[in-house]
């Protein structure tokens, strides 16, 4: 569980980051995960664009997004959802947290 200052630098991080992919109509697949799950280990902090025709709420669907990730879910802004999962990656630069 993050903090809200972790949370806080987090979304500061996110501001200036793009979305790597989106969520539509088809809702969440396997490749999906896959690719989404693979930008993480290598990212640490994504960004989602989640669709008008998607099925349910930005909100819901976000939080589905970082749970199926075993991630954390920093924010959903509008139709764009930021994740955070702590790479596994060793000689690996993280985002400093603390």
């Amino acid at each position: 569980m993050l903090t809200s200052k972790q949370r806080s630098k987090l979304k500061a991080l996110a501001a200036n980051i793009d979305p790597i992919g989106q969520v539509g109509k088809d809702g969440i697949g396997e490749n999906m995960l896959k690719s989404f799950s693979d930008c993480l280990e290598a990212r640490e902090l994504i960004k989602v664009h989640i669709l008008e025709n998607a099925d349910g709420d930005p909100q819901d669907i976000g939080r589905e997004l970082a749970a199926k990730l075993n991630a954390e879910c920093v924010i959903v802004i509008g139709r764009k959802a930021v994740l955070y999962r702590k790479s596994s990656k060793k000689d690996f630069k993280h985002i400093q947290l603390g």
